[in-house]
């Protein structure tokens, strides 16, 4: 492989991140999480994911909530 296959290989690599790097600039646009709504739709993982989720979530309230029969008292 000579120096001038060399010289451009890597001025069509400089060429192709020009316009990437163009391409990519011009297609700005707004991030919005709404975009994603619906993208994980009757995927298995992500039905496991939220389930495990659901579970941590329901431990963490039965973990707060206030034992009955027992009266808590205000801290002055």
């Amino acid at each position: 492989m000579g120096r001038a296959t060399l010289e451009e290989r890597v001025a069509a690599l400089e060429k192709q991140m020009g316009m990437l790097l163009a391409d990519h600039a011009g297609s700005k646009r707004p991030k919005d999480w709404r975009l994603t709504r619906g993208a994980f739709t009757g995927d298995d993982l992500m039905k496991q994911v939220f389930e495990e989720g659901r579970k941590i979530r329901e431990a963490e309230r039965k973990r707060v909530q206030p034992r009955r029969g027992k009266k808590r008292h205000a801290h002055s």
